[in-house]
């Protein structure tokens, strides 16, 4: 029997400022270097997750909890053959603060083994959609426990230069060009590559992607037809459109936008 691969869902809560999750089921295909604004908290459920990150490969086994903090660039190659399966909660910045009274934190550990919460939140992500588990008041409690337990209250930023970060603020990623960009700056584009990537931790075509996937996803929350989305982002067509928003999200635009309206 053949086993389905690339199942996946994707849910938004209007709890905790908008707490977002995707179940991914046998899960193939791999996820770029990429960044979230969010905490990333995923449960891995089998076959060992894998993360590249700050130049190294960090494995979380099955049972185990695999974190990333907001603006952390990251890639998660997926195994091929069996793929993975996962949930992940996506936490906004401001509601972990609010565990931490008012305080910013910082995940050191990103694989962490708490057989209590692992439990308590896996649980949680087998009946978000019930109305009798007092969910928003579980969720709170096992990311309380989670941040108490294993958080750095010292917040570690991660800094571009000014030459950089006034160019990312500047330019239009619409009509970016690498050639004429590195003319700009008087190098040539292949040191521009190397010394953005040095910089911003992705190569300058994944950070304008992901900038339109970032943009696409504010269209598809205001309910714009996603034709006419791939259109203004930039995208060959939906098909296009489609392949990369998959390739960074887990899941489809439809799929994505569908959820913000069900829920």
């Amino acid at each position: 029997m053949t086993i389905k691969k690339n199942i996946s869902e994707y849910h938004q809560i209007p709890i905790l400022d908008g707490v977002e999750l995707l179940k991914a089921k046998s899960h193939t295909l791999d996820f770029p270097f990429h960044t979230h604004d969010t905490f990333n908290i995923a449960l891995v459920l089998d076959t060992t997750f894998n993360v590249k990150l700050n130049g190294k490969f960090l494995k979380a086994p099955k049972g185990t909890l695999s974190i990333t903090n907001p603006d952390e660039v990251h890639a998660t190659p997926c195994d091929h053959d069996l793929g993975n399966s996962f949930f992940t909660y996506y936490i906004s910045p401001e509601a972990i603060k609010g565990f931490n009274n008012g305080e910013s934190v910082f995940f050191e550990d990103k694989t962490i083994y708490d057989q209590n919460i692992f439990n308590e939140l896996y649980f949680l992500s087998l009946n978000f959609d019930k109305n009798n588990i007092n969910f928003e008041n579980r969720l709170t409690l096992a990311l309380k426990s989670l941040v108490s337990n294993y958080a750095l209250i010292k917040p570690i930023t991660f800094n571009t230069s000014k030459l950089f970060q006034c160019f990312i603020n500047e330019t239009n990623f619409d009509s970016f060009s690498l050639d004429k960009t590195a003319i700009q700056f008087g190098i040539n584009k292949f040191k521009f590559i190397r010394i953005f990537k040095q910089e911003t931790g992705l190569t300058p075509n994944n950070f304008v992607l992901l900038k339109k996937i970032e943009q696409s996803k504010n269209m598809l929350k205001n309910g714009k037809p996603i034709f006419n989305i791939a259109i203004d982002c930039g995208f060959y067509d939906t098909s296009h459109f489609y392949k990369n928003f998959k390739r960074f999200t887990g899941v489809t635009p439809l799929c994505f936008q569908n959820a913000l309206f069900i829920n």
